[in-house]
């Protein structure tokens, strides 16, 4: 289904954004925007908890955004939260929270998938090219890189450091002097040391600055008269002496540089002056895309049928040289049980067939490490790999659906608990690859599936599974496998 209007959140480390976009064709135009500054990576104590204040700050802005985005459908909307999240150890129980009080999902995406969007949003607000572009987005607690080519990116990293973060560590209650600068810029340099001959060698013709902090300080540089465009090298320099001179963040005076700006800037420029002097940039200009418009460009292709998650599961296809004959029967036939325990049961799997399939063309990647437990190397893949497009949740269901996929079931108790949908969608994978053990095309018997309560049922043909017998012992053992997860397995004639 294609819609008309699109809504991407971004749950910044030190903003929340809120983009809406109308479609037409190919293209998204603008309708709507909010921006609050939560300053989320703020509220993360040194036990790396997400603070009661800060957590309320949060719900109150998503609250907010909900009434903007009140009669979307949930697939014409995404919601994505980057390093504070990520880090966090409570982030778990306030995302529930956060889930309810916006209405719509919210994934917490890895540092290169942030990557990979920020570039998608800042190449769609920028004129062709055929040459190298770097780009630097400094956000509240991660900073990415990523050099591309068209809408291709050739190297792309996150590294943990950001305005906020930085602006907490080495500038507490305000205070702004030399030595914290310098200790702040170094710290910073470290950072950027650890890509900078890596991300040499790739090149780049130009430079671009994305988000709040880069589009700060271009504007603060420009209104001083130190920059007619962008940010350069020496406006830094004259920037930073003119922070140290005032000493503290409450008296800074600087035409341009906007109030919501002042608690985050002196770590926004210790990064940004690192940025410059290890990668050896003189001037940079500033682009108008940005995360959230990456998220509405991202979530175009996907409801349009151009999904950058099939691109990568083709790709891990291809890099573990799997067996596609193998891969295709288990989807078919994991498809197809789905189908009928949604028709017989009214399942809630809606929009979870695309997770089984991807699991069912994935479920052997492992076996290029060993065939020995294969699916236990499978579900690290999956879990660790970076899978472009995908969140950390949706690597973690799959994941979860590969190890389930054989073995004893004691060990997805807890998974299948937090989520039972995953249950239903393990139950199908499970059943397709006993039915397609023997590797080779069969003539499979007519077969119902259902699920009464917490039982799964197969209802099959005795005399079938009697020319099958492999087939059949491997059924019969599924009673007491499914009897560990807590759940039952039932077969009828």
């Amino acid at each position: 289904m294609e819609y008309n209007t699109l809504g991407a959140v971004d749950l910044g480390s030190n903003s929340f954004h809120l983009a809406i976009g109308r479609v037409d064709g190919d293209q998204i135009f603008p309708l709507d925007s909010l921006k609050e500054p939560v300053r989320l990576g703020a509220g993360v104590t040194r036990e790396k908890q997400l603070t009661a204040e800060v957590q309320g700050r949060a719900l109150d802005t998503l609250k907010r955004f909900s009434e903007r985005l009140a009669g979307m459908p949930r697939e014409a909307v995404r919601a994505v939260g980057t390093n504070a999240l990520r880090v966090s150890k409570n982030s778990g129980a306030f995302l529930r929270e956060a889930q309810r009080t916006l209405g719509f999902p919210i994934e917490v995406i890895s540092g290169r998938e942030e990557a990979r969007l920020i570039y998608l949003g800042v190449w769609h607000s920028l004129p062709l090219s055929t040459e190298n572009r770097l780009v630097v987005d400094i956000g509240g607690g991660s900073t990415e890189f990523i050099i591309g080519n068209g809408p291709e990116t050739r190297a792309m990293e996150s590294l943990y450091m950001g305005c906020v973060s930085f602006s907490n560590k080495y500038f507490p209650d305000g205070r702004i002097d030399k030595k914290s600068m310098k200790q702040a810029e170094l710290a910073a340099r470290e950072e950027v040391q650890a890509i900078a001959s890596r991300y040499q060698r790739v090149g780049w013709k130009e430079a671009v600055g994305s988000s709040g902090t880069a589009k700060s300080l271009a504007d603060t540089l420009i209104r001083n008269g130190q920059d007619a465009a962008g940010i350069t090298a020496d406006g830094l320099e004259w920037l930073k002496d003119a922070l140290v001179q005032a000493g503290d963040v409450r008296k800074i005076a600087i035409e341009g540089l906007r109030e919501e700006r002042l608690p985050v800037i002196t770590g926004g420029v210790a990064i940004m002056s690192a940025v410059f002097r290890e990668l050896g940039l003189e001037s940079m200009t500033v682009a108008d895309g940005a995360l959230r418009q990456g998220v509405l460009w991202d979530l175009l292709g996907r409801v349009h049928r151009a999904d950058i998650r099939d691109v990568t599961v083709e790709a891990l296809l291809r890099r573990y040289q799997v067996d596609l004959a193998q891969a295709e029967r288990v989807q078919r036939l994991s498809l197809a049980f789905l189908a009928d325990l949604e028709a017989a049961t009214a399942e809630p799997l809606v929009g979870m067939e695309r997770y089984l399939a991807w699991a069912a063309r994935l479920h052997e990647i492992g076996i290029s490490i060993a065939q020995g437990a294969y699916h236990k190397h499978t579900a690290y893949i999956l879990a660790n790999a970076d899978m472009p497009g995908f969140s950390r949740q949706e690597q973690g269901w799959l994941s979860n659906l590969v190890l389930a996929q054989r073995g004893k079931l004691g060990k997805m108790q807890a998974a299948f608990a937090d989520d039972p949908r995953l249950a239903a969608l393990a139950f199908c994978l499970r059943l397709a690859v006993i039915f397609h053990r023997s590797r080779r095309e069969l003539e499979l018997p007519a077969m119902h599936v259902t699920r009464k309560d917490d039982v799964f049922q197969l209802a099959i043909g005795a005399k079938w599974l009697e020319e099958n017998s492999l087939v059949a012992l491997a059924l019969e053992a599924e009673h007491d496998r499914w009897q560990e997860a807590g759940l039952g397995f039932e077969m009828t004639a």
